[in-house]
């Protein structure tokens, strides 16, 4: 009991001077709490399945923003990571009859290769160059993909996978687990060192360079972890879909990933996963609504278009770091945030505007 009593301590102080002192972190407890909590008031087979794609796309947003976001690296192909952990987790788990918790990491390797291919040749590139160039890898794959349809599917791709768990409240736990688990993770090392290091080459690559630092290694490793972690959702996504197909390479899930993340605000991490739980759950409930209107079919993009539009007008950093704003101040002096109407900063005790 003392031991209990020695983590409970702990556990409350935690919660006392760096959650609750800030309303974004109180957010973030809520958030978690929530999703935790979701099971157990609804148990519904279609809601659940939302919001495991939901869980599943998060952690895929916010390996963009990891690469794309930290180094400035813009990656305009990333369904190619997806696509490619989905494929090698597909055939690991039908040709080899691998369970999904060793298909999903060993398809993520995949996806890390993915990386290396991708990253290597685009290393010396920037911008539109960039761009243009990783969106020209997941369309050369679908050509692969289509041209051996006896390993891959052809256009039908590879289904018959294992599920997940055969429980759907089961597969909301591990995908709503491994989704906050992994954004903990990739949170983690943007606040490292490295993360420090990428995003310096985002804003001046030339500078860290003439500092010593080897910024092809830096780049090159943002493209691997981007590609481990997209291959996690990937592998996911094809236990749980039980199928591996040529959508998972489409230029418009590159797109969409995008725009969740410039929607809930890039270089953030949170951010990301933040645009996927507002947008994706909204674009189904659309679909539901607007079922009833069928002389309306295109409504539903429409306003998908316009709520991102008018977002990205209004708040040009992106929904959640605009809230942040509203509710936050940073600290002039040791750049620690504060809850906004706070007089003196809560670390160094500088005055607050």
């Amino acid at each position: 009991m003392g031991l209990v009593g020695m983590y409970f301590r702990r556990t409350m102080g935690i919660l006392r001077k760096e959650v609750l002192v800030l309303p974004s972190r109180v957010a973030v407890l809520v958030f978690i709490v929530a999703l935790m909590a979701l099971p157990i008031f609804t148990q519904d087979y279609y809601f659940l399945r939302v919001m495991i794609l939901t869980s599943i796309f998060a952690i895929f947003a916010a390996s963009w923003d990891l690469l794309s976001g930290f180094t400035g690296q813009m990656n305009f192909g990333h369904a190619l990571f997806f696509g490619v952990a989905s494929y090698a987790t597909a055939l690991l788990n039908l040709k080899l009859g691998l369970p999904p918790y060793f298909s999903i990491p060993l398809g993520a390797v995949g996806g890390v290769l993915a990386g290396l291919v991708v990253g290597i040749p685009c290393l010396r590139l920037k911008g539109s160059y960039l761009a243009l160039t990783t969106l020209a890898f997941p369309i050369i794959l679908t050509g692969i993909v289509f041209a051996i349809p006896d390993i891959t599917g052809g256009e039908l791709g590879l289904s018959g996978l294992s599920r997940l768990t055969g429980s759907r409240v089961l597969d909301y736990y591990l995908a709503s687990g491994l989704m906050l688990l992994l954004g903990f993770a990739m949170w983690k090392i943007t606040d490292s060192k490295t993360g420090i290091i990428l995003h310096a080459i985002r804003e001046d690559e030339l500078a860290v360079r003439t500092a010593g630092i080897n910024t092809t290694r830096y780049k090159l490793l943002a493209f691997c972890l981007s590609g481990f972690f997209a291959g996690v959702a990937g592998g996911l996504y094809a236990h749980f879909m039980r199928l591996a197909g040529p959508s998972g390479l489409e230029v418009g899930l590159s797109f969409q990933v995008i725009i969740w993340a410039v929607f809930g605000g890039m270089v953030t991490i949170y951010g990301p996963i933040a645009g996927v739980f507002i947008l994706y759950p909204l674009m189904e409930v659309l679909r539901v609504v607007l079922d009833q209107f069928p002389s309306l079919p295109e409504i539903r993009m429409f306003i998908f278009a316009g709520l991102v539009l008018l977002t990205l007008l209004f708040m040009p950093e992106g929904l959640i770091p605009w809230v942040r704003d509203k509710i936050e101040v940073e600290c002039p002096r040791c750049k620690v945030r504060n809850v906004l109407g706070r007089q003196r900063c809560r670390v160094c005790d500088a005055e607050l505007d």
